[in-house]
């Protein structure tokens, strides 16, 4: 694929055309208008409002995170993008002043002056395309979580918000803003609870429902819905045919759209690990167990999987740290989770330490056992106040320059993703 130049919108991907090449044209259309100071650009100034464009409007989150971010009373919606033309037209109704369009690459090429801010709720394939093109024209981002889709991504991404230090970024991951989450991280970096020696992390996701093809049915091709224009639903994965039970919300169990329980989940459970313990950077060895082989357009399901870090640290028991990963709700025995009763369910945390356990809901709720007895975490000594914080507008706040408390920015989700 050709590489564009800034006046250029970078072109449709081709059934040829490799997600490496595509990632590198997005991202240099935006590192090329930056670098040679397009007019008109610029962040957004005290007292005024912060301009942002919502890219994915509704779709299986994008709907909250417009709305959420349109509430705060210094922002505002001035650009609407989806591949989607009926959820394009809904969401217009919401902002009839917004201009629209279904091609980000044409927000960008056309429209950039106009706002300061991105949102990006799109499938995971296409997370890291359009959020490099964002940062290469000076634009603030919320991505939603995960941050990237291929592990090769992620060091496009550090290196781009490397680049750009003057700008605010913001995982999609709200529930750190819970008072017993960031209590939980208050507890680990402590030490209140001693050595840690292990954790245990489980989720029910993936489940059957709306987000996942949970039967893994595999239907024929079939022409698109005319709302959809499915070459750009497609963006940087090799171009094949429309199937049912792909687009629009069910694209989570695919290898080449989604990333399954983890996508969905992962950093709601394991946030609280990378915020209590620096120590946490890359893994030097991942063993997964499951009961069948991975298909060739399916993710497998359940799973169970045993992360390790190398850890040179008083805060830990060894100098290695197991973190172990259980999906589609497995659950860990009382014996393993050294607590005094069975957990069912749930999406949860568990650090196990030399003085107890913690253990920590996806929803916040917050335990501390020792010796067989829970106490509420949130009654621990020591813990400061936790005041109300609104994930979305606390994004908002830090782009118009007012420093608020900002979970979890892109140089934070780095270690998560």
């Amino acid at each position: 694929m050709k590489q564009p130049d800034s006046s250029t919108t970078t072109p449709l991907p081709s059934g040829t055309s490799s997600r490496r090449q595509f990632l590198r044209s997005s991202a240099f259309a935006g590192i090329g208008v930056s670098t040679l100071g397009l007019s008109g650009l610029r962040a957004a100034p005290a007292n005024s409002k912060l301009r942002v464009l919502s890219i994915g409007v509704i779709g299986t989150i994008g709907g909250t995170d417009r709305k959420a971010v349109a509430s705060h009373p210094m922002a505002e919606i001035v650009g609407l993008c989806d591949v989607d033309s009926n959820q394009l037209a809904r969401a217009a109704k919401d902002h009839p002043d917004a201009f629209t369009c279904a091609d980000y690459r044409e927000a960008f090429a056309k429209h950039a002056d106009k706002f300061d801010a991105v949102i990006v709720s799109v499938p995971d394939h296409s997370h890291a395309p359009i959020m490099l093109t964002a940062l290469g024209h000076d634009k603030h981002v919320y991505g939603q979580k995960p941050l990237v889709h291929q592990l090769a991504e992620i060091g496009m991404m550090e290196r781009a918000v490397a680049a750009k230090p003057h700008l605010v970024t913001q995982l999609g991951d709200q529930r750190m803003a819970l008072p017993g989450r960031r209590a939980a991280v208050e507890i680990l970096r402590a030490g209140t609870l001693g050595k840690a020696i292990e954790s245990y992390n489980w989720t029910g996701s993936p489940n059957p429902g709306k987000y996942f093809n949970y039967e893994k049915v595999f239907t024929e091709p079939q022409t698109p819905p005319a709302n959809l224009d499915w070459n750009l639903w497609q963006g940087p994965v090799a171009e094949a045919p429309y199937r049912g039970l792909l687009a629009p919300v069910k694209w989570r169990s695919w290898w080449d759209y989604g990333t399954n329980g983890l996508g969905d989940w992962g950093c709601h459970i394991l946030d609280v690990l990378m915020f209590g313990f620096d120590e946490l950077k890359d893994p030097f060895s991942v063993k997964t167990d499951c009961k069948e082989p991975a298909s060739e357009h399916f993710h497998v399901t359940p799973c169970k999987s045993t992360i390790m870090y190398n850890v040179a640290s008083d805060k830990f028991t060894d100098k290695t740290f197991p973190v172990h990963y259980w999906d589609a709700g497995q659950v860990p025995s009382p014996d393993q989770l050294r607590i005094g009763e069975q957990i069912n369910g749930g999406n949860r945390t568990a650090i196990i330490c030399e003085k107890g356990t913690l253990v920590l809901e996806g929803d916040g709720k917050l335990e501390i056992w020792r010796d067989g007895k829970m106490t509420p975490g949130l009654s621990e000594p020591g813990l400061p106040p936790f005041p109300r914080l609104n994930h979305w507008h606390a994004w908002v706040d830090n782009c118009l320059g007012i420093k608020t408390e900002l979970r979890s920015p892109f140089k934070d989700a780095v270690r998560i993703t």
